[in-house]
């Protein structure tokens, strides 16, 4: 299949893990931002390839795994409500909260539907006039123009039913976070190819240049990941310092300018609060002014809901890069994929589910 395929090259890939090989002179730590990323690394031993220099950091890079606690029971308690038609995508379902999650919810009546498009659930809204219709709209920039054509669709349509939870993160101030913090080890990045298809680098270049950090594009083959390593090796040991492209095929520096029209239409840029990170200062997209009368936080006044995460659990620390999944002690004994205590287990690019499903370390 093309543009896959050759993206899984076993002879290319040999070549791309000579040539790292090859210029790593001292350690380097660089940090995959995507969890899509993580999984192709852990999937397919990408990070056994590499010589012993290098290590591989996890980002939080997983929208769903970066949704705070106080999201997912402001989610529960919308969607537990008897006139609400409560949508999501799959995956946020199996979510924990503070006591429940949105499956229970659905076991114990609660009408939650799964779709594959905020869209599906606009069309929920139009047929049921008589239920409110939530879409929980959880993503970073990749799923942000899609949501914001859904509200303009209701806008078309005057539904008065129909309400997303925004619970946008933004990468670029992610990244900022974690080179301001004093606990930072990370020495370049491969930033998301997805994301930035649709956003675009522009925002990198000020963070490369300010922090002297190395940020390369990167896609989610094989062959895409060690060459967006062998990118950031090859600035790291001539000491550059730029924003490189290796998502030529799919990224432009400007990235689709009709879909940042529509997001900046819809959304504007407000601090956000990170699971297991804390809040970020201008890292989320919470709906403009002018579609205020979208937005379920205030319509069902679940501003209020603040919760704390299980002391056990070291989803932040593995969020921010600082540990990996299997040194915490529930890994793979009282957090697994069937009873998760943390978001990055449920998650299918949740780091901590990488490990279980396709590490080699022993877990359990």
């Amino acid at each position: 299949m093309r543009y896959v395929d050759e993206y899984r090259n076993r002879d290319i890939v040999q070549t791309l893990v000579q040539a790292i090989r090859a210029q790593t002179t001292r350690p380097w730590r660089i940090m995959e931002i995507c969890g899509g990323q993580t999984h192709a690394i852990v999937k397919h031993g990408l990070d056994a390839l590499l010589p012993s220099e290098l290590t591989l950091v996890h980002g939080p890079g997983c929208p769903v795994c970066v949704t705070p606690l106080a999201m997912i029971d402001k989610a529960v308690a919308i969607a537990s409500l008897p006139d609400v038609i409560f949508t999501s995508f799959g995956d946020m379902l199996r979510v924990p909260g503070s006591e429940r999650d949105l499956l229970s919810v659905k076991a114990a009546g609660g009408n939650i539907r799964i779709v594959y498009s905020p869209l599906d659930a606009v069309a929920l809204a139009r047929q049921n006039p008589d239920k409110r219709v939530v879409f929980f709209a959880v993503g970073f920039e990749t799923t942000a123009p899609a949501n914001a054509m859904a509200v303009l669709q209701a806008e078309r349509e005057s539904l008065k039913n129909f309400f997303i939870l925004s619970a946008h993160v933004l990468v670029p101030p992610a990244i900022e976070a974690i080179l301001s913090s004093p606990t930072n080890r990370v020495q370049a990045f491969l930033a998301a190819g997805h994301v930035c298809s649709v956003m675009g680098y522009e925002e990198y270049l000020p963070l490369a240049k300010r922090f002297r950090t190395p940020i390369v594009v990167t896609g989610f083959e094989p062959v895409d990941i060690l060459q967006g390593i062998q990118m950031a090796v090859r600035q790291l040991e001539h000491g550059s310092t730029e924003v490189e492209n290796q998502y030529t095929r799919v990224v432009r520096r400007e990235g689709n300018p009709a879909a940042r029209k529509t997001i900046e239409q819809v959304f504007e840029v407000i601090d956000r609060q990170w699971r297991g990170i804390g809040t970020i200062p201008m890292s989320g997209y919470g709906l403009q002014p002018a579609y205020k009368r979208f937005d379920a936080d205030e319509q069902f006044a679940v501003q209020h809901i603040a919760t704390h995460e299980p002391e056990i659990c070291i989803a932040g620390s593995v969020l921010q890069g600082l540990r990996k999944p299997h040194e915490c002690a529930a890994f793979g004994s009282q957090c697994a994929p069937e009873h998760p205590l943390g978001a990055p287990m449920v998650s299918s690019e949740g780091a901590c589910a990488a490990y279980f499903l396709y590490s080699r370390i022993h877990h359990g």
